[in-house]
C-alpha cells in the first residue's frame, strides 16, 4: 500500500515528505496506456502532487501541478485533495523517446520550453496560481524551482519511476526536504552533505525502502523529528453529477447545439477514461436548468 509520511525536526527547522507511490503509478499507467518514459514523467508528477497535497489544511482543499514544456508527451496535469488522492492524465499518452546514458529520459519527453503552474484552490472566490519557467523538464528540479522562487523556500525534491521491461512499475516514489524560515547555516551545511551522499530514489525503493527509512536517510543529520503519516491512492471523483454540471456551465447556446446537431453527448474523464452518455431527453431537461 502506498503512503506518505511528513516529518518536522524537533526544533521546526526542516520539514520533510517522503512517499512510496508504486501502486498509484502502475493504476495510472494502466489507465492511460502510457509509454515507458510516460509513465516516469506522469508518475513523477503523481507523487510530487499527493506529497504537496498532504500539507494542504483545508478539508475541501486541492493543489493541481501542471506541466507544459513542448515536448511530445503534451501536457501532464496532476489534481490531489487534502488527503493525498490523486488524479493525472498526460496529452499524449502513448509518446516516447530514446533513453538517455542508459536512463529514461524525461526531460526531453516532457520539455523545457514552457512552464510549470501550481494552482492552490483553498474554496476563496479566487485559487492562488504560482507559475515558473521549466529548468529542464525532469520535473524534480522544476519543482523545487517553483519552491525557491514562488514561494521562498528553499527545497530538495528527489522524484522516481522505475519501470521494468514489460511496461508494469518497479519502484516510485519521492522526497521533499525543505529549509524553514528560523534554520541555521548548520542546518543547510547538514542538508548539502545529505544530498551529496543520497542514492537514487528507485535504488533505494526497489530494495525495499519505506517512507520512514527514507525520511530517517534524510534526517539523519538531526537529533530528532516528529512524523505523521498519509495514506495516498489514485482516485477519480468524476460522476454523472460532475459531468452534467460541466455541461450546464457550457451556457444554453452550447446546450442547445449540441441537441441540435448531435442529439446527444458523450463525455469521457480524462483522468479515468470512463464514458458518460448523456440523452437528448436529459439534455433538453439540463438546457431548462441553464
Amino acid at each position: 500500500m502506498d503512503y506518505i509520511q511528513r516529518a518536522l525536526t524537533g526544533d521546526g527547522a526542516i520539514r520533510a515528505i517522503a512517499a512510496v507511490t508504486t501502486d498509484m503509478t502502475d493504476k495510472a499507467r494502466k489507465i492511460h496506456g502510457l509509454s515507458k518514459t510516460a509513465t516516469a514523467a506522469l508518475g513523477r508528477t503523481l507523487t510530487a502532487a499527493a506529497m504537496m497535497g498532504c500539507c494542504l489544511k483545508g478539508e475541501r482543499d486541492s493543489i493541481t501541478v501542471q506541466i507544459d514544456g513542448g515536448g511530445p508527451i503534451g501536457k501532464v496535469v496532476c489534481i490531489s485533495d487534502s488527503e493525498a488522492n490523486v488524479k493525472g492524465y498526460v496529452s499524449n499518452p502513448e509518446a516516447e523517446v530514446p533513453p538517455k546514458n542508459g536512463k529514461l529520459d524525461v526531460g526531453s519527453l516532457v520539455g523545457h520550453d514552457g512552464f510549470l503552474g501550481i494552482i492552490r484552490d483553498f474554496g476563496l472566490k479566487e485559487p492562488y496560481v504560482g507559475k515558473v519557467k521549466l529548468q529542464t523538464g525532469e520535473i524534480g528540479d522544476d519543482i523545487a524551482a517553483y519552491f525557491a522562487q514562488s514561494e521562498q523556500i528553499p527545497s530538495i525534491v528527489a522524484l522516481g519511476v522505475l519501470v521494468n521491461r514489460d511496461l508494469s512499475v518497479k519502484a516510485a516514489g519521492g522526497l521533499i526536504v525543505q529549509v524553514m524560515p528560523n534554520a541555521e547555516e548548520r542546518h543547510i551545511a547538514a542538508l548539502e552533505k545529505m544530498v551529496s551522499e543520497m542514492p537514487a530514489m528507485t535504488k533505494i525503493i526497489s530494495e525495499g525502502a519505506t517512507p520512514e527509512d527514507i525520511i530517517g536517510y534524510a534526517l539523519s543529520p538531526f537529533d530528532s523529528y516528529t512524523m505523521k503519516r498519509f495514506e495516498t491512492a489514485y482516485k477519480c471523483d468524476c460522476s454523472e453529477e460532475r459531468i452534467e454540471k460541466a455541461l450546464i456551465s457550457l451556457g444554453k447556446k452550447e446546450l442547445s447545439d449540441i441537441i441540435e446537431k448531435e442529439g446527444k453527448a458523450e463525455l469521457k474523464c480524462h483522468f479515468c477514461n470512463k464514458k458518460y452518455n448523456v440523452s437528448a431527453d436529459r439534455l433538453r431537461e439540463l438546457l431548462e436548468e441553464a
